[in-house]
């Protein structure tokens, strides 16, 4: 079974879209945890024992306060979805968008019979096939494409987006810390780059929003990377990490550059940028030592730690600032 954040207010543990999946032997994903959580696994429980032949969506409305004891005090809606052989028929359809990295939106009836749409920018999928699903839902799941909007629920449908991570991040460097921070950030809504000179650095097996890179010419992958990315810089050569850095700051348009190392090394590198022609406008935009104030470990798995809260921060502080420069335009306008 399905559940899903459709709609809140107030302070609530997690957002619009946030899913989980429910089976008879274990859950996956998270809604936010305490008791909402613990409510909602023990209703999809007992319908996943005791649904009928032809299970429908259905929605309920949690008051976290009065009915969770949960001091957030908000409200949150959950959507109850039973998948079966008869009504699951999207789900090879969105693999298949999903592995060829094509956006879409999934859009589910919330209450009644169960139909599913999936919508991409040029095209419509309905689900049972035959079927189709009213025009504003559909034009609003249009919208929510081309403007990278949110889930939202609009015509009796709740819209959620499936796309890829737009936080890109490229690690230089298979070292320990290189493959801690690849640990770390696969529990994260990310796609990592992981880029090595030397041959059969990498292990086998890396997790699923992980590629790897294998280039003699490791510097050659900064220009790879859309605008916006973060970089982590943490080779094995420190000639490298310096070629690899200037052509980051070169870029201009880096969200972060982030090169392991102490003051000391920051300093030298500085100096043989400056003799490059780098400026000290683009030299600062350098951040070396790397990580979150606060944390001094050196262990690979606290370094990692440490740079992915600092990351995490820097993304945060972007988003929220381009939220302000859009309210502020559609004040003014």
């Amino acid at each position: 079974m399905l559940l899903a954040v459709v709609s809140v207010r107030g302070s609530t543990p997690r957002e619009v879209g946030a899913r989980m999946i429910v089976t008879e032997t274990e859950t996956i994903g998270t809604i936010g945890g305490g008791q909402l959580e613990y409510q909602c696994v023990q209703l999809a429980c007992k319908q996943l024992r005791n649904s009928g032949p032809q299970p429908v969506p259905q929605t309920r409305r949690f008051a976290l306060g009065a009915n969770c004891g949960q001091c957030c005090g908000g409200v949150a809606e959950i959507m109850f979805e039973t998948l079966t052989t008869r009504n699951g028929g999207w789900l090879p359809a969105l693999h298949a968008c999903y592995q060829r990295r094509q956006p879409v939106v999934l859009a589910s009836r919330l209450n009644g019979a169960s139909h599913t749409i999936l919508i991409t920018t040029n095209d419509q999928k309905c689900f049972p096939v035959g079927e189709s699903g009213p025009e504003d839902a559909i034009s609003a799941a249009q919208a929510v494409l081309e403007s990278r909007g949110d889930a939202l629920v609009c015509g009796g449908y709740f819209l959620e987006p499936v796309r890829e991570s737009s936080f890109h991040i490229a690690i230089f460097g298979a070292g320990h810390v290189g493959a801690a921070l690849v640990d770390v950030l696969s529990r994260l809504d990310c796609a990592v780059r992981w880029i090595d000179a030397r041959r059969n650095i990498f292990p086998e097996a890396t997790p699923d929003n992980v590629s790897v890179v294998e280039c003699s010419d490791p510097a050659r992958e900064v220009a790879a990377l859309p605008a916006g990315s973060y970089f982590l810089v943490m080779t094995h050569s420190h000639a490298l990490d310096q070629e690899i850095c200037q052509k980051i700051l070169q870029r201009r348009d880096a969200a972060y550059c982030g090169l392991i190392g102490s003051v000391t090394k920051r300093r030298r590198f500085e100096r043989l940028m400056k003799k490059q022609g780098l400026s000290a406008q683009l030299l600062e935009q350098l951040v070396c030592p790397i990580g979150i104030d606060g944390i001094s470990g050196k262990q690979p798995v606290e370094i990692a730690i440490a740079v992915s809260a600092e990351m995490l921060k820097i993304r945060d502080s972007i988003a929220m600032a381009e939220a302000t420069d859009l309210f502020c335009c559609e004040v003014q306008a």
